[in-house]
């Protein structure tokens, strides 16, 4: 489906949009209530009123992708941080965008928090019978 590196950055509009509109139309959106510039690289997310459409916005290089999805029944999730925050966009990543798309709600949905092992290196030395350390090698 739609595959993005980490640098990019997702931005959803909190508001509902009329997704009649096209390029132009979520640029301008993007440009002007948004307020952000949509020539970054980033996606920007926008929703109809009644929540079973969604359309993303990405340039890339030398143009514009626009992808389109229509549910044929539900709706997609409310993401919570759109509720509990002021501004015109809310930030998300790119598991909390595949998730929505997917049709989890991020509501209920619990994420496990994972820590990095500390990294060691191993002694690149060992002892012969005098005791020195010796490199192996």
């Amino acid at each position: 489906m739609l595959s993005l590196p980490g640098s990019v950055r997702i931005f959803v509009a909190r508001k509902p949009v009329d997704l009649r509109k096209a390029f132009d139309g979520l640029c301008a959106i993007t440009r002007d209530a948004l307020q952000l510039d949509p020539f970054t690289g980033h996606v920007f997310v926008f929703f109809n009123r009644c929540r079973d459409r969604i359309k993303l916005l990405l340039w890339e290089r030398n143009g514009f992708w626009l992808f389109y999805k229509r549910l044929e029944r539900g709706t997609f999730a409310v993401l919570s941080d759109i509720a509990e925050r002021d501004g015109a966009h809310v930030e998300i990543d790119a598991r909390q965008l595949r998730l929505l798309l997917d049709g989890v709600d991020l509501k209920k949905l619990r994420f496990r928090k994972h820590f990095a092992r500390e990294i060691r290196l191993e002694d690149r030395t060992r002892r012969d019978g005098s005791g020195e350390p010796k490199a192996i090698g």
